[in-house]
């Protein structure tokens, strides 16, 4: 079973986590974001490519369905599966494509996207918990493991 950090957090200290995990992400990776409608995702993704670099206007790729940047030799790509119905709609994004080299693929309700994208390094679970989100870090792969562990702050379940 893999380690889990949970924690519940207010919108600036869920922006200051998804800060301070850039400096290890920028090697690039798959990171899920999971949660309902308002959970943070967008947030949380938003946060963490500003700390990247992305200078441009983060926009969420609700309508587009993926947002692509480039920071220093690392192709982000910022995919929101809300609105696809069915996996096979994806074909025409070309994961497979942008999946390649040193990519960080950031996506946002991965579970409308089936075994169309590729396994994530890191589960992001966000939840509502009154005033506040309830944050679950599940790593996937001994990357994963590596990043939380450079965290800190996180009670381990």
């Amino acid at each position: 079973m893999s380690v889990r950090f949970e924690a519940e957090l207010d919108e600036a200290s869920l922006v200051a986590l998804a800060r301070r995990s850039a400096a290890q992400l920028g090697a690039g990776g798959v990171i899920h974001l999971r949660g309902d409608l308002g959970a943070g995702k967008t947030t949380f993704a938003r946060a963490l490519l500003a700390a990247l670099g992305v200078g441009a206007r983060v926009k969420s790729p609700t309508y587009s369905l993926i947002e692509s940047y480039e920071v220093d030799g690392l192709r982000i790509h910022h995919l929101d599966l809300y609105r696809i119905a069915a996996p096979d709609e994806l074909e025409f994004l070309g994961l497979s494509d942008l999946a390649t080299g040193h990519f960080l693929l950031l996506a946002e309700w991965p579970e409308h996207g089936g075994g169309a994208l590729p396994p994530p390094d890191l589960v992001v679970h966000l939840a509502h918990a009154g005033t506040k989100r309830r944050l679950r870090l599940e790593p996937r792969t001994t990357r994963a493991r590596c990043w939380l562990a450079t965290l800190g702050g996180f009670s381990k379940a």
